[in-house]
């Protein structure tokens, strides 16, 4: 399996959380909650290297240029998710072609599985498009009125969740972004952005710990999983990680 590049946009402020440090910052077993996201992204063989998207002015970026042996790029983000991913595609290093795959992954999702990887991997370059994790809707869905009754039960079959990492084309993918900023359209994650250009990428079933951290208690929730793999708190990151 020949090797991919990854895109991690982290120049979010991380308001839903809550509290001055951004949640990618937050410390989880002694490293910060971004580097157990690289870590994860990184120890596939597949993946060479990564661009890390920053906010301009961050404070609390630690300087990393490698981590576990591979090389990090970072670049500057903007305001919106689609810009930052932008960035991160203008930041690729030379060798990654028009034509060639690369991956989109949620600096808050750290508890990525590599059996998830290869699928993606596997099933999303034999596409011509490519492919996105994602988990099916299990729970009922219930239509809220304004007043906070329910309104109606919508049919959940069909229905899926998008996860990341997502697998797209540099160059298919930057004309997907670029064409929904120019028509002003606010595209939540790059599958959206390719299925306004008539695109349609594979669904590829991830696992259901795939999670984000959005609250207080998705990192709780990550630091019992942390847990009982046996992980203990770490003094310090490892050298070659700064």
């Amino acid at each position: 399996m020949s090797g991919v590049w990854a895109i991690v946009p982290a120049a979010g402020r991380g308001t839903r959380f809550g509290g001055g440090l951004p949640k990618q910052y937050l410390p989880v077993a002694g490293r910060p909650l971004l580097a157990h996201t690289l870590r994860a992204l990184l120890a596939h063989p597949a993946v060479q290297g990564a661009v890390v998207v920053l906010a301009a002015k961050d404070p609390h970026w630690p300087g990393w240029t490698a981590f576990d042996g591979k090389p990090l790029r970072t670049c500057l983000g903007g305001a919106e998710r689609a810009d930052s991913v932008l960035a991160g595609l203008a930041a690729l290093p030379d060798e990654v072609r028009a034509d060639d795959f690369v991956l989109v992954h949620d600096a808050a999702r750290p508890n990525l599985h590599p059996d998830d990887l290869d699928r993606l991997l596997q099933r999303g370059r034999t596409d011509p498009v490519g492919a996105i994790l994602a988990a099916p809707v299990r729970d009922t869905l219930k239509r809220a009125g304004d007043d906070g009754g329910i309104d109606a039960t919508e049919p959940r079959e069909r229905l899926w969740r998008a996860l990341t990492p997502q697998l797209f084309r540099r160059l298919q993918l930057t004309q997907a972004l670029q064409a929904a900023r120019a028509a002003g359209a606010a595209v939540t994650d790059e599958a959206m952005a390719m299925e306004r250009l008539g695109h349609r990428p594979l669904l590829v079933e991830g696992r259901e710990d795939n999670l984000k951290i959005t609250t207080p208690a998705d990192l709780a929730y990550f630091e019992f999983l942390l847990a009982g793999r046996g992980e203990k708190l770490q003094p310090r990151i490892r050298t070659d990680e700064h």
